[in-house]
């Protein structure tokens, strides 16, 4: 489900996240994982993050509706991936999924996983890679 009246945090909102926000993001992003399962497989090592220069995505946080500030995952979306997975279903009433811009994806990841590579696993169909998710349960600190 896109929530419209939630927006993306901004980089002084994350960084004001506590040790319990982080791990209600953790756990919330457990479930959300063993939700996405159902739908499709996803690859158990990461891979370079998607922000390449030439790459077609569409960019996504999917956010706690109690505490919009706490991102649970970021999704990367090939735009060739279609049809879309059941976000309302595997989402429930707890999360919300929002859209951003490539360089507001780049700026939010970068904050909550500041190491490189790696922080993206890719997600298949059709046995071809259809997008990536980095997880609040990979956060092992803050900037």
């Amino acid at each position: 489900m896109l929530a419209s009246s939630i927006r993306p945090p901004t980089t002084e909102e994350v960084r004001k996240l506590s040790v319990s926000d982080l791990a209600i993001a953790s756990g919330l992003a457990d479930i959300l994982r063993d939700n996405i399962r159902h739908y499709v497989p996803i690859d158990p090592f990461t891979v370079v993050d998607p922000f390449g220069d030439n790459d077609d995505c569409t960019y996504s946080a999917v956010l706690d509706r109690e505490n919009p500030n706490r991102v649970v995952a970021m999704i990367v979306n090939k735009r060739d991936s279609m049809p879309q997975l059941p976000w309302s279903t595997m989402l429930g009433e707890r999360l919300a999924k929002v859209s951003m811009s490539k360089e507001e994806a780049k700026t939010l990841k970068h904050e909550l996983m500041p190491k490189e590579w790696g922080n993206f696993y890719p997600y298949r169909r059709n046995g071809r890679v259809a997008g990536y998710f980095m997880f609040a349960f990979q956060i092992c600190g803050q900037r």
